[in-house]
């Protein structure tokens, strides 16, 4: 099931970014809080592997919920806009909610001449059409299992160090290297998306990342 699932179907790069990122911060977080309390103990290395990965799948799982209801939210706030449409009272206050909708977006891409009647057209097509569910669909699971998965295995290497370092001290910093690693690139690759300069982009990945790090420790997070 998990192959027929492509990752960029359901999230977009901005969104998927955030999902690594937030997974990455996370586990960071807690292997650096864990620090703290770590003790040469024969149960520590599984103490702490245990803990890392549960920390991962309580995370993936949260960060699915949020996608869920994001994106109900946003199903339910089309379908009040398209209510807004078809209870206007003329053409024109209809074209007048969509324009208030998407004048932004037009602004870029529509010359404003076009932009009336393209409001119009819009209207008109929302007014002769059904209004859509906002209920849970099959597509939002799977665009949940996606954003757990993000999430999971984005942290999941920090797990690697107490499968084969038998030192939980050791094991802990070098987990944390490997996740500052990845915060570097995490965003040097999504830097390729976009015109930001590679290198620049991971290193203020990098250290944005640590100071919101060092904030939630701080924090008790």
């Amino acid at each position: 099931m998990i192959r027929q699932i492509t990752l960029s179907k359901y999230l977009e790069p901005g969104e998927s970014l955030s999902e690594i990122l937030f997974g990455l911060i996370m586990t960071l977080t807690f292997t650096s809080g864990a620090g703290l309390l770590v003790k040469q103990t024969p149960d520590a290395i599984r103490e702490l592997l245990v803990a890392t990965i549960g920390c991962n799948i309580a995370w993936g799982i949260i960060d699915a919920a949020f996608y869920v209801s994001g994106q109900v939210y946003e199903r339910a706030r089309l379908a009040r806009l398209g209510e807004l449409i078809r209870e206007a009272t003329s053409e024109e206050k209809a074209a007048a909610v969509v324009e208030a909708e998407l004048a932004e977006l037009m602004e870029l891409v529509v010359e404003p001449g076009e932009r009336p009647a393209l409001y119009r057209r819009m209207a008109q097509h929302v007014r002769n059409s059904e209004a859509r569910t906002h209920a849970v669909t099959r597509g939002d699971l799977r665009g949940a299992l996606a954003s757990f998965w993000m999430v999971f295995f984005a942290s999941i290497p920090a797990a690697v160090p107490f499968l084969v370092m038998r030192d939980a001290w050791l094991a802990l910093r070098v987990s944390n290297a490997i996740l500052v690693l990845l915060l570097f690139l995490t965003g040097f690759l999504w830097a390729r998306h976009t015109r930001l300069r590679p290198w620049l982009t991971g290193t203020i990945f990098l250290f944005a990342g640590l100071g919101l790090v060092a904030v939630a420790v701080a924090l008790g997070g």
